[in-house]
C-alpha cells in the first residue's frame, strides 16, 4: 500500500457512527477534545436511524437520532469520515496510537450536493436497495435515505454505466469522478470501539425458506415498512403486493440455537417483535398476528407491562417451535410446528412470515490492532475487562467499547454504554494531566 496522504491529530478516534459511537463522540466533543468518527457506511446513524419507533415507549426512533446526527455534523470539535474503514490500529505507548483509514470515493463533491436527487431521477440503471433490504431498488447514483448524514448523494459506482446522464443533470456539477482512494495516518491518544452488530442471516436455516418464499421476511424489512421513511405507502407482502392479514413472527431466528453457531439469546428479538406487532395492529388493524416463541424475555423497566398490552390488544402468542415453512400455490406459508403446552404437532396457514433474527458481532475489529490483541469474548463480542466497575474497558489500556459491540442490547442501554466509554476516555486522558 502506497504512504498514507495526509496526517492528522485528534484527541480521540470513534470506531462506528451508531448511537452508541454517537454518544461517546458527542460527550468527548462537549468536553473540548478533538473526535474523529470513522463510519464504513454513507451515512452515520446506524442501524437506528433506520427503525420505526423504541421499545416500550413507541417513541419514534428517527425523532431520537436525528437530533444527535444533526449536532455531530455541526459541532466544531467532530469531525466524520462516511465511506471510510479503520484498517490498521498501532499502540505507540501509552496515549500515542497511531490508525490507517482508508475512505472510500463517493463520487460527489460532499460540499456542493444539494440533495436535490436531479441525478437519481437522470440514471438509467436500477438496483436493490440496500438501506431498504431489498423491499425496493435504488439508482446507481443515490441519496441512501432521506434523513442521512450527509444527505448527499453517492455513486454506486460498481453499477454505473458512466454514461454521463447524473453528470448532465446536476445543477451545481458536483459529480466528479476523478476523486480516489484516499488514505490517512490518524494519531489520537485514545480509541472508542463502537462497532455495532451484524443480523443474523436467515438463509442458514434453509428450513424456514428465506429469499426462496417471497412472503418470508425478515423483523428488519419488516421494521423498514413500518417506519416513517418506509419504501411503500402501507404493509404489503413482497409476492404480490397484497396487504397481509394473516402474519406471524417465528422468535428467536439464529437465537439460542447452537446449530447455527450462536447460542446466546440476542435480547432485543421478544421486545421488538412486541412493538412490531402491535405498531401492526394500528396499521392492519383487521389483521391477525400470531407470535410463535419459546420464552418471553420481558426482562426491563416496562417490558412486561408492554407484552401484556400486546395481548390485550389481540396479539396471539404461541409457545412452539417452528419447525419448517412451505408455501401454498397463492404464497401462502404452512407453518409446521410443536405446539409446547399441547405436547402435538400442528400446522397453521399464515399469508405472511416475519422471522425475528437475532444479533451477531461484527467481527473483524480485533484484528485491526496490530501490537496489542484486543480480547473477544467465547461469542466473539468485545471481552470487557472488568464488566462491574468499569464496563467500557478492554484488554488493551486507552481502547474502550461502546454499544453492542459488547454484546447484545437494547438502545438505552447502548447510549448508556456510549456514555461510560466517553467518561473512561475522559479520565484515562486526564490522567495524563495530573
Amino acid at each position: 500500500m502506497s504512504e498514507p496522504n495526509k496526517i492528522l491529530e485528534y484527541d480521540v478516534l470513534v470506531v462506528g457512527g451508531g448511537i452508541a459511537g454517537s454518544e461517546s463522540a458527542l460527550n468527548l466533543a462537549n468536553l473540548g477534545y478533538k473526535v474523529l468518527i470513522v463510519e464504513k457506511d454513507l451515512s452515520i446513524g446506524g442501524k437506528m436511524i433506520l427503525l420505526s419507533k423504541v421499545f416500550p415507549t413507541l417513541d419514534c426512533a428517527a425523532c431520537i437520532t436525528t437530533p444527535k446526527v444533526s449536532e455531530i455534523a455541526r459541532h466544531p470539535d467532530i469531525t466524520v469520515f462516511t465511506g471510510a474503514e479503520t484498517t490498521k490500529i498501532s499502540k505507540i505507548e501509552e496515549r500515542k496510537f497511531e490508525a490507517l483509514v482508508v475512505q472510500q470515493p463517493r463520487y460527489v463533491d460532499v460540499d456542493a450536493c444539494t440533495g436535490c436527487q436531479l441525478c437519481e431521477e437522470a440514471c438509467p440503471v436500477s438496483v436493490t436497495d440496500e438501506y431498504q433490504y431489498g423491499l425496493v431498488g435504488r439508482k446507481a447514483v443515490y441519496i441512501p435515505f432521506s434523513i442521512a448524514s450527509p444527505r448527499a448523494a453517492a455513486v454506486d459506482i460498481e453499477n454505473c454505466t458512466l454514461c454521463g446522464a447524473c453528470e448532465r443533470a446536476c445543477p451545481p456539477n458536483c459529480i466528479d469522478f476523478t476523486q480516489t482512494e484516499k488514505e490517512y495516518l490518524i494519531k489520537v491518544k485514545s480509541v472508542v470501539v463502537a462497532t455495532g452488530f451484524t443480523l443474523f442471516d436467515p438463509l442458514k436455516i434453509p428450513r424456514y425458506g428465506y429469499d426462496k418464499f417471497k412472503n418470508v421476511i425478515t423483523s428488519m424489512q419488516m421494521e423498514r415498512q413500518l417506519a416513517p421513511t418506509r419504501p411503500y405507502n402501507t404493509i404489503l407482502r413482497p409476492g404480490d403486493g397484497k396487504m397481509p392479514d394473516n402474519i406471524a413472527y417465528v422468535l428467536c431466528t439464529g437465537s439460542r440455537d447452537k446449530s447455527v453457531g450462536n447460542p446466546i439469546c440476542s435480547q432485543i428479538c421478544c421486545m421488538y417483535s412486541i412493538k412490531q406487532a402491535q405498531l401492526l395492529m394500528g396499521a392492519l388493524p383487521m389483521a391477525d398476528v400470531t407470535v410463535y416463541y419459546l420464552h418471553i424475555r420481558a426482562f426491563g423497566k416496562g417490558f412486561n407491562e408492554f407484552y401484556a398490552q400486546a395481548q390485550d390488544m389481540g396479539v396471539e402468542f404461541m409457545k412452539g417451535k417452528v419447525g419448517k415453512i412451505t408455501e401454498k400455490e397463492n404464497g401462502n406459508l404452512i407453518l409446521r410446528y410443536e405446539d409446547i403446552e399441547a405436547g402435538k404437532v400442528k400446522e397453521a396457514e399464515h399469508d405472511m412470515v416475519v422471522l425475528s433474527v437475532g444479533v451477531l458481532p461484527n467481527l473483524g475489529i480485533s484484528d485491526v490492532f496490530d501490537n496489542k490483541r484486543l480480547e473477544l469474548d467465547p461469542f466473539n463480542f468485545i471481552n470487557q475487562s472488568d464488566i462491574l466497575a468499569s464496563p467500557a474497558k478492554t484488554s488493551i489500556e486507552g481502547v474502550f467499547v461502546a454499544g453492542t459491540a459488547t454484546g447484545p442490547m437494547d438502545i438505552p442501554d447502548s447510549i448508556l454504554s456510549g456514555g461510560a466509554a466517553s467518561a473512561e476516555t475522559t479520565s484515562y486522558l486526564r490522567r495524563s494531566q495530573l
